[in-house]
């Protein structure tokens, strides 16, 4: 029988965790804060900012909210930027993406100071998580480690597939499978016998943008199965990047969509902001 890793109860657990960490900071006179900043009012982007404010307000982080029209230039929006790089009460900034096309995203993440980066999408973040120097890290592959170790699985000396090579899941996955000592395998659309590599895995995470792509063909009995991907199916049902259903009787644990990783990310977000480059 399969272990089905529980995104929404891990993420509670380090929420809660967060939650005590701020009372203890401001008793000693400490305030976290986060500043979100919005363009535009594309419907996924206003669910997710939601999200983080609910979270902001759970925990205890301070959150000032910037929602601009879609209209505003790349001038206002990088000037808003360096007023909240400048701030001393701001600690993480984070835009939301998409941003409107006639805004150059990677200027305005760049423009985001490294100290302030809570998403972890600057190149100085990626460049330490690269060299192990410490960082903020992508949220997303932070919340996978975080359900593996608190599942009790052991990342240290086991093969790892990550399928998928996108700079905000897939590339910052497999360092952090690195860094916690697996042996790490990185796939993508040019790889030639995926199944044949992605049947090695003892761990094997899936961030291809594909629904249900993955059947249990790819898939080695026992393996540790993560699912990144969050897609509506035919019948506008939630599902990932792996047939669950076909795949979880093969697996020794594996997780849902939804309910699996995508808590995980917010947890790690304010896990970010909270104790900040470590």
């Amino acid at each position: 029988m399969y272990q089905i890793i529980d995104g929404k109860k891990i993420s509670q657990e380090i929420k809660d965790e967060l939650k005590l960490q701020v009372e203890q900071m401001k008793a000693e006179g400490v305030e976290k804060c986060l500043a979100v900043i919005q363009v535009g009012n594309d419907p996924a982007s206003s669910v997710y900012v939601g999200n983080k404010k609910k979270a902001c307000a759970y925990v205890g982080v301070k959150s000032l909210s910037y929602e601009l029209p879609e209209d505003t230039t790349e001038e206002e929006l990088l000037t808003l930027v360096m007023e909240l790089n400048a701030r001393a009460d701001v600690d993480g900034i984070l835009v939301q993406l998409p941003l409107p096309k006639h805004i150059n995203e990677e200027k305005v993440l760049l423009a985001i100071d490294p100290n302030k980066d809570v998403d972890g999408f600057h190149p100085v973040s990626v460049g330490n998580l690269s060299i192990g120097r410490p960082g903020y890290v992508s949220c997303t592959p932070a919340g996978v480690i975080q359900l593996l170790k608190r599942s009790g699985i052991e990342i240290e000396g086991k093969e790892c597939v990550v399928l998928g090579r996108s700079n905000i899941v897939g590339k910052p996955m497999s360092m952090l499978l690195l860094r916690e000592n697996g042996t790490v395998t990185t796939c993508h659309s040019r790889t030639v016998n995926l199944r044949e590599v992605t049947k090695r895995a003892d761990i094997l995470v899936v961030a291809i943008g594909k629904p249900k792509f993955l059947d249990e063909s790819y898939v080695k009995e026992g393996a540790v199965v993560i699912d990144v991907g969050i897609h509506r199916d035919e019948n506008n049902k939630l599902c990932g990047d792996v047939d669950f259903e076909k795949v979880a009787p093969h697996c020794s644990a594996i997780t849902p969509v939804p309910g699996g990783v995508g808590p995980m990310t917010i947890a790690m977000l304010m896990n970010n902001c909270v104790n900040g480059v470590k």
